[in-house]
């Protein structure tokens, strides 16, 4: 049984991949960059979020995913400034 390796997101796949999964790869790894600073942005402006695991995508052939679910909280007082 073989084991997947963990890579850094910088290095998002280093393993033997085909054309169209590095331009998948590249897409989900621009778009996780593009969601923390977002997350930066609004933990900047009071806002809390926590991210978690709301589902598990299958593919039916060995390989899934991880889907996230934001919990955001927002505080009392900076609601009523809004």
């Amino acid at each position: 049984m073989r084991t997947a390796e963990v890579v850094a997101i910088s290095d998002p796949f280093s393993g033997p991949k085909t054309a169209d999964a590095e331009v998948l790869i590249r897409r989900v790894a621009e778009t996780l960059h593009r969601l923390n600073q977002q997350i930066t942005t609004a933990v900047d402006a009071g806002v809390t979020i926590e991210l978690i695991r709301g589902s598990r995508f299958h593919n039916g052939l060995g390989q899934w995913g991880d889907q996230m679910i934001p919990i955001v909280k927002v505080p009392e007082d900076h609601q009523e400034r809004s």
